[in-house]
């Protein structure tokens, strides 16, 4: 069964759980219980979801953990200073937003933000765009070609097709739309394909809400006791393993590929600052330094999107 009952009604009571103590928690800001509450949840939704299809487990595990690095990161960023989120601003901002910091909705109800509609629009046109490359890939596969080619053809299309749908379609016109309710919402892929380094790329431009939610959570507090690289690499490793359960537990395979992932990115990351301190002028070459990004982001790819996940989720979602 697809969606079995059972499983699924613990999801929904146990995330209720979560969002409720969660707010309790941001107000008393209590760092390690928020904490102790992502690594209970994530056992509890480990144990629940055994016997669920590998994209209904995906999706369950992800909300899960996204949810709990919510109330943590939120606490974070209220420690010290008034909460002045409301229960109703709180939900509202768990549940309808891919952003980590819960403060733009302290304005929900007000004014609206200008941009709104060229968010919406832009949003839109990012879905349009999504939709017809997974129609292409459909064609492909009807199509008498070779079936390495169109294993691997196919697969780029549709990590390109998903990442429009959602990365730049939906959540940009989520943005829009929370724009018009006076909420500060923002772009969360920010044109990531105008990096000229992996420091730009995963620092500022690529997927803001993992920025927020590791610069809060991590890297600040680990920064004055580990120093600053030693931070970035935990932050990065830190990243891997949340993506090993997206990616790798879904579909009990692949294990470890995702977290060498992240692992080589923290490292060259680390190398690129490296390069500048040292006073390397190696990056300065724009076309230089878009090939070191381009080869550094997508050749080791295969390690983060492995096979078992492709062909058990991401060919499924697409219908194929």
């Amino acid at each position: 069964m697809l969606f079995p009952a059972l499983p699924l009604l613990y999801f929904v009571v146990l995330n209720t759980a979560i969002i409720i103590f969660g707010y309790f928690m941001i107000k008393k800001a209590h760092s390690i219980f928020a904490w102790l509450l992502l690594l209970i949840s994530l056992a509890t939704i480990w144990f629940i979801s055994g016997g669920m299809h590998p994209v209904v487990k995906m999706l369950t595990i992800i909300t899960t953990a996204f949810i709990s690095m919510k109330v943590i990161v939120t606490t974070e960023s209220y420690k010290g200073k008034p909460t002045m989120l409301t229960f109703n601003q709180w939900l509202l901002f768990v549940v309808g937003w891919a952003g980590m910091r819960a403060q733009p909705f302290e304005y929900f109800g007000g004014a609206a933000v200008p941009g709104a509609w060229d968010m919406i629009k832009f949003g839109i046109s990012r879905l349009l765009a999504g939709a017809m490359l997974i129609v292409l890939a459909h064609a492909i596969v009807r199509g008498s070609f070779n079936p390495t080619i169109i294993y691997i053809t196919v697969s780029a299309l549709l990590l390109v097709s998903f990442s429009l749908v959602l990365h730049f379609g939906l959540l940009s016109t989520s943005a829009g739309i929370w724009r018009l309710s006076g909420v500060h919402a923002y772009y969360l892929f920010n044109r990531p394909a105008t990096s000229v380094s992996l420091t730009e790329f995963w620092g500022k431009r690529w997927n803001i809400a993992f920025i927020e939610m590791t610069t809060i959570a991590l890297l600040r507090p680990l920064r004055h006791r580990l120093g600053n690289a030693a931070a970035l690499l935990i932050a990065f490793l830190f990243s891997g393993l949340l993506h090993e359960l997206a990616l790798s537990v879904p579909v009990n395979k692949g294990f470890g590929l995702p977290l060498l992932y992240f692992f080589i990115q923290g490292l060259m990351v680390l190398l690129e600052k490296r390069l500048a301190f040292s006073g390397s002028r190696f990056l300065q070459n724009r076309m230089i330094a878009r090939i070191w990004v381009f080869f550094w982001l997508v050749v080791p790819i295969p390690l983060l999107f492995h096979k078992a996940f492709l062909q058990e989720v991401i060919w499924r979602l697409a219908g194929l």
